[in-house]
């Protein structure tokens, strides 16, 4: 086993150190849902550390991805019976991401290869798991699309080619606009250093989004104790429709 070790701790010190890595930071690492949250945005910059001198040839790049939590989605497809729109067809994919942003210094084709966006799983489409989906309908692909289509016009799926600042190779920097309608989690952050399409370095961290106040107090009731959840629903009902009527009496009166 000492052997072992010993042979171990030879090769990584023989291994050369990567020549370019990603030192990176976030505006904030926390992001807090409230009653009138309306979104937020984050910021996330960094540089590039060299041990090395700047590679005469292959242009840098800088790829940032940040995901939310991926959960189960039914996809329906609509069609029309007897004059009525109804579901038709449905398909479960695996695992979606809630939130899906990813930021380029170029378009994503330019920027990394798609071998390696195989291997990371980048891309939107890359980043949705849907394995088995052909077998439960037919064009099961479109169904992906169809959720893909559907989220970007949400905001919940952003596509930003460019949105990546890069100065003299060394800096960087870009912000993730968060809407409004966040699903609560960790959203992990990726950072890839690219040269030529390939991946070079990488950083990863996570932003953690989480509801506060009386939004966690409601959350937190609903899943704990959902019997006082529901007389508790039901009492802000008929007190706001006994208060509803009362006002309006007062007015006619």
């Amino acid at each position: 086993m000492m052997l072992w070790r010993a042979l171990l701790l030879c090769l990584a010190l023989a291994m050369p150190a990567r020549a370019e890595q990603v030192v990176a930071g976030l505006s904030q690492a926390r992001v807090s849902i409230t009653t009138n949250f309306a979104g937020s945005e984050i910021l996330i910059f960094g540089a590039v550390k060299r041990t090395a001198p700047l590679p005469a040839e292959g242009g840098l790049n800088v790829v940032v991805t940040v995901a939310g939590p991926s959960v189960p989605v039914t996809v329906w497809r609509k069609a029309r019976r007897l004059g009525i729109w109804v579901n038709s067809e449905a398909v479960t994919i695996d695992a979606a991401p809630s939130f899906y942003a990813v930021a380029t210094t170029a378009p994503l084709t330019q920027a990394l290869s798609d071998t390696e966006d195989l291997r990371h799983k980048v891309s939107i489409p890359r980043a949705i798991r849907a394995v088995g989906t052909a077998d439960e309908a037919p064009e099961a692909e479109t169904f992906t699309e169809a959720l893909v289509r559907i989220r970007q016009k949400q905001g919940l799926y952003q596509i930003l080619p460019g949105a990546v600042s890069l100065t003299e190779q060394t800096l960087f920097r870009t912000s993730i606009a968060l809407p409004a309608n966040l699903t609560e989690g960790d959203y992990r952050t990726r950072i890839f250093l690219t040269r030529e399409g390939a991946v070079i370095d990488a950083y990863e961290t996570t932003i953690g989004v989480r509801k506060v106040g009386l939004e966690r107090w409601v959350f937190n009731l609903a899943h704990d104790n959902p019997v006082a959840y529901g007389l508790l629903a039901l009492a802000i009902a008929v007190g706001a429709g006994w208060g509803a009527s009362t006002v309006f009496r007062m007015l006619r009166g």
